[in-house]
């Protein structure tokens, strides 16, 4: 039996495309806000200070670019401005959506991220 991996890699792209392009779920800010308190608290707080960035204001925000933190070199030259969709991608898998980003916890749960998500929508 001859397989044709190039028809093989097609198909398996075809069927994969709708998941990856789906834009992230719509979540729940009072649950992001516990969530956020469970898994990312621990650097990040919703106000200044921190071991990680302030996520206050992350939505519209290029990234890298907040003031007063010493980012990765891969972050501070990323050429992203954060929206729902990156923040889906990163939060999934940070070092797979920026190569070399610092940032050694990921949130494997589609809705948890969605919440989480939501919840960085509210600071401001």
């Amino acid at each position: 039996m001859i397989i044709d991996l190039r028809s093989l890699t097609l198909a398996a792209l075809a069927l994969a495309a709708p998941a990856l392009s789906q834009p992230p779920a719509k979540g729940d800010a009072a649950a992001g806000d516990e969530a956020f308190q469970i898994h990312c608290a621990i650097c990040h707080l919703a106000e200044s200070g921190g071991q990680g960035p302030s996520l206050i204001g992350v939505f519209g925000r290029k990234a890298g670019s907040a003031p007063g933190f010493a980012y990765s070199p891969a972050l501070a030259v990323a050429n992203v401005t954060w929206d729902a969709a990156h923040l889906d991608r990163y939060l999934e898998n940070p070092q797979a959506a920026i190569p070399g980003a610092a940032m050694p916890y990921a949130l494997a749960d589609a809705k948890t991220r969605a919440d989480v998500i939501a919840y960085l929508g509210t600071l401001k």
